[in-house]
């Protein structure tokens, strides 16, 4: 291999940890990394690298998704242009086995993991600066006046920020399940006080209903992995116990929950547009209109027009109101491509969870990065979003190729494992 193309690996991997980095905090800034990261990864790899990871089902799936949205343009009853957008968001999946590929070969897949961390961490802390200081005197700070968006959501969204503090819990969590097993009490001390912090901002300062739902179940996830069906029952009790406690502690999260119930109330009897409404609605005609077409669906791009052609009453109540978003990752992809597509969808986070069946953090990570994707997924088309899709791209592609390069070294010949990481 020449010194060219080393340095072309080196620099590709840091372009895939500056990805990663940059994901919770711009969106026109990670899209010129990726574009970067995508010309400059393409010269690296062989015919033979993508062959390998097409044959294998984590590698594989997402390709034949994307292939399989491809050819539903033809069947579409839309315009090309529609047809062409819907595709759009396929598109990232493609990258899944691009990063395989680079991340079996590379020694980065751990530094990834900790720019993300420190990256968090940072926005943790800028948000709890932002939920404790009033708004309007950040407004007039030069450094934060462009980014005050609203109570302690300092960039981006409330969903997307519990979402990504969700995943470092859990994380860390994780890595403190691994140091216990070391007795390194201080390490885990540490790890635990810095969840609790992620945990403290999701319950006490922003946080998406969805989060909030996931939480236990990732809980319980974690508990079966690391002790079993004891973990389970465990995880269980100490998830409902801490939910409980949060909702009691927190106003704020009290009545986040209480007034999602409302707002079901009202939908069901008033017919009356909320935002829980709305979900339940979009639901509703998504099984509907999946039920219309339900082998291989109405085409890709044809979301948008289902919902017009199934919008009812007078305008300004919640069954005339149209979306190109049904609010779930599966019906978004059954709508247009039916139960085959939706299987494939099914299959593909199945064969991700396989990849990270193995023992070890980085493994424990890519389970936390997919279940709470497919779990989150159920009520969102996460895969669809801008922030949470590039999230799980990377997020597979980069602790899965770690996983698998990892696997491919004997044991006796491993190099030590840094603070917090075990292979």
């Amino acid at each position: 291999m020449t010194l060219d193309m080393r340095s072309l690996q080196q620099a590709t991997d840091w372009l895939a940890v500056a990805v990663v980095v940059s994901l919770p905090w711009s969106t026109s800034v990670s899209v010129v990394l990726i574009v970067l990261w995508l010309l400059a990864v393409l010269p690296t790899l062989t015919i033979a690298d993508g062959r390998r990871e097409l044959l294998t089902a984590a590698g594989g799936l997402p390709v034949l998704l994307w292939l399989f949205a491809a050819v539903g343009m033809l069947w579409a009853d839309v315009p090309w242009a529609e047809r062409i957008d819907g595709l759009g968001g396929f598109h990232r999946l493609l990258a899944i086995p691009l990063l395989l590929a680079q991340f079996r070969r590379s020694r980065c897949g751990a530094c990834a993991c900790y720019g993300f961390l420190i990256s968090a961490t940072v926005l943790l802390a800028l948000s709890s600066l932002f939920a404790l200081l009033p708004t309007r005197a950040l407004a007039h700070v030069p450094l934060f006046g462009a980014h005050v968006k609203a109570y302690g959501v300092p960039v981006k969204d409330y969903i997307l920020q519990s979402g990504i503090f969700l995943v470092c819990a859990f994380g860390l969590i994780s890595a403190a399940c691994e140091r216990w097993r070391e007795a390194r009490w201080r390490t885990v001390a540490a790890l635990l006080g810095l969840a609790a912090c992620f945990l403290a901002n999701i319950a006490f300062v922003a946080t998406s209903r969805t989060t909030f739902a996931v939480a236990p179940l990732l809980a319980i996830v974690l508990g079966y992995r690391y002790f079993g069906w004891r973990g389970v029952a465990f995880a269980g009790i100490v998830a409902a116990a801490l939910a409980g406690l949060a909702l009691t502690a927190s106003p704020y999260l009290h009545s986040r929950v209480m007034h999602s119930f409302i707002e079901l109330r009202d939908y069901l009897n008033m017919d009356e547009v909320n935002s829980t409404g709305l979900h339940m609605e979009f639901l509703r005609k998504s099984a509907a209109i999946v039920e219309a077409a339900p082998i291989i669906g109405h085409g890709t791009g044809s979301i948008a027009e289902q919902f017009r052609l199934a919008a009812s009453g007078d305008a300004g109540s919640i069954s005339a109101v149209t979306t190109v978003n049904p609010h779930s990752q599966i019906f978004a992809v059954a709508i247009e491509l039916g139960a085959a597509g939706a299987a494939v969808l099914l299959a593909m986070w199945a064969a991700h969870v396989l990849l990270f069946r193995g023992a070890g953090l980085m493994a424990s990570i890519g389970t936390i990065i997919v279940m709470q994707n497919f779990l989150s997924s159920l009520v969102n088309s996460h895969l669809f979003d801008f922030g949470q899709g590039w999230l799980y791209v990377f997020g597979v592609g980069i602790v899965g190729g770690t996983v698998l390069r990892n696997a491919q070294i004997p044991p006796s010949v491993r190099p030590a494992a840094s603070p917090g990481v075990t292979p």
